[in-house]
C-alpha cells in the first residue's frame, strides 16, 4: 500500500499503468496468433490424413479461429482502455 501511495504522488501510476497496458495487449496479440497457427496447422494435418472429412474441419477451424479472434479483440480493447 505504501508503494502505490509513493507511485501515485510521484505520477508514475499512470506511467506503469499504460506500461502494463501495452504489454497486455502485446501478449495477447502473441498468444492469438499462436493459437490461430496451431489452429491452422492442426487443421491441415487433419485434412491431409482425411480429405474426405475436409468440409467439417475447415468449417470448425473457421469458427474456433473467429472465436480466438474476437476473445483477443476484445481483451486488446480492454487494454486500451486502461491505457487511455
Amino acid at each position: 500500500m505504501l508503494l502505490l501511495t509513493i507511485l501515485q504522488a510521484n505520477g508514475l501510476y499512470t506511467v506503469f499503468t499504460k506500461l502494463g497496458a501495452v504489454f497486455g495487449a502485446a501478449v495477447i496479440v502473441m498468444g492469438a496468433s499462436f493459437g490461430l497457427s496451431k489452429i491452422g496447422i492442426s487443421a491441415m494435418e487433419a485434412i491431409a490424413r482425411q480429405p474426405e472429412a475436409a468440409d467439417g474441419i475447415r468449417m470448425s477451424m473457421i469458427i474456433i479461429g473467429a472465436l480466438v479472434e474476437g476473445v483477443s479483440l476484445f481483451s486488446i480493447i480492454v487494454c486500451l482502455l486502461v491505457a487511455l
